[in-house]
């Protein structure tokens, strides 16, 4: 497969220099950084302790699969609020950070097409998946490559639990928020986790048909790969903000399968892309299932639903969403209707594979995500 030709054109993404700074300065400095987090805490004990962290909604799933939309639609919900771009990367002084910033603010960020270059604006109050930077330091070992690195109420972490509680804590009281909203891709590996630190938590899952999520997971990832050639500093800025998923830093997710993981690994080295990704995919959304199959209280979580749906039923589908997540409509007309007046598939890249490479993801994939198929709700 080739990537479309319109991306070819654009200019190459260059990392800020003073983010790239920052970033440095807070990874090197880490552990003071969780001091003054625990200070904050211990400041903010009296404010912060009395809120509940009331079902929590975590949006997870591979990249590419729709889990920026659908957090950038949950993130206007009066109800919630979430990490942003401006909180990385301080990550560690929530509530400190935005206060500050809330004063001192003197008029609002511009939106830009993000680095992914698909289309979606993002400005410095755009939701991210900042808070992967908390497990990274909690859980050391957590993008190890060739290690397992799904995360069970085994793995349970006291001081990550605590840390990560009066995180969720402080970032509501610093926002008025009542329900705290999460975007993060590695999580679909920490469901059981998540669950065992909050029962009550609701997880939306979107999946995309194998045959264009794959083309678009290759897209990103070649795109990646070439700006970085222009600016060495993307693979270490991306793994500074825990994100290991395209470039050449690429990992992708050991989820406890050894043979599997040689296969995706040896399958990328060996420059098959096309197998890589397929087997990467199955792998993913396997796992998914598995978790599903045998827990009914993590089925009974977990809304797991067609990206494509999405996007071809939206307000059926939004309206799924919301009902799964127990949150009114009320003051979210607007923004339901404008999302789903704009929600569209991709029209700017085609996939552009073979027959035998189309064949090759069907081989891999079309077991797996017939089971999905059964989960996916129904929109009429």
């Amino acid at each position: 497969m080739k990537p479309g030709a319109p991306e070819q054109a654009r200019l190459a993404v260059r990392v800020p220099a003073g983010l790239h700074r920052q970033s440095r300065f807070f990874a090197a400095t880490v552990g003071l950084w969780r001091r003054l987090g625990d200070l904050e805490s211990a400041v903010l004990r009296e404010l912060t302790e009395p809120l509940p962290i009331d079902r929590p909604i975590y949006v997870t799933s591979l990249p590419r699969s729709g889990t920026t939309i659908v957090t950038e639609l949950l993130d206007q919900h009066p109800e919630l609020t979430s990490h942003r771009y401006s909180d990385f990367p301080n990550v560690w002084t929530p509530y400190w950070r935005n206060y500050l910033l809330q004063r001192t603010r003197r008029r609002a960020p511009e939106k830009v097409e993000r680095a992914h270059r698909d289309r979606i604006r993002v400005s410095n109050d755009s939701p991210e998946a900042v808070e992967e930077l908390l497990w990274m330091h909690f859980f050391p070992r957590v993008h190890a490559p060739g290690e397992k690195q799904v995360l069970e109420a085994a793995d349970r972490n006291p001081e990550f639990d605590a840390f990560y509680a009066d995180a969720i804590r402080k970032l509501l009281a610093v926002r008025n928020a009542r329900r705290y909203l999460a975007k993060g891709n590695y999580n679909v590996a920490r469901i059981g986790y998540i669950l065992s630190l909050f029962p009550d938590a609701r997880l939306l899952v979107p999946v995309r048909r194998p045959v264009d999520h794959i083309a678009s997971l290759m897209k990103q990832h070649e795109l990646f790969t070439r700006d970085s050639r222009e600016d060495p500093r993307i693979p270490l800025q991306l793994a500074l903000s825990g994100h290991f998923e395209f470039g050449p830093g690429r990992r992708f997710v050991h989820f406890g399968d050894r043979a599997e993981s040689d296969a995706i690994a040896n399958a990328w080295s060996g420059g098959r892309e096309v197998e890589g990704w397929a087997r990467y995919w199955a792998a993913t959304y396997r796992h998914l299932l598995e978790g599903i199959e045998q827990d009914p209280g993590r089925r009974r979580a977990c809304l797991v639903f067609s990206y494509e749906a999405l996007c071809e039923d939206s307000e059926s589908m939004i309206d799924r969403i919301l009902a799964h997540c127990e949150l009114p409509s009320t003051g979210f007309e607007n923004t339901r209707q404008r999302f789903a007046r704009n929600l569209s598939l991709p029209d700017y890249y085609e996939p552009q594979f073979t027959d035998g490479e189309r064949e090759l993801i069907h081989d891999h994939c079309s077991e797996v995500f017939d089971r999905l198929g059964a989960l996916f709700p129904r929109t009429v």
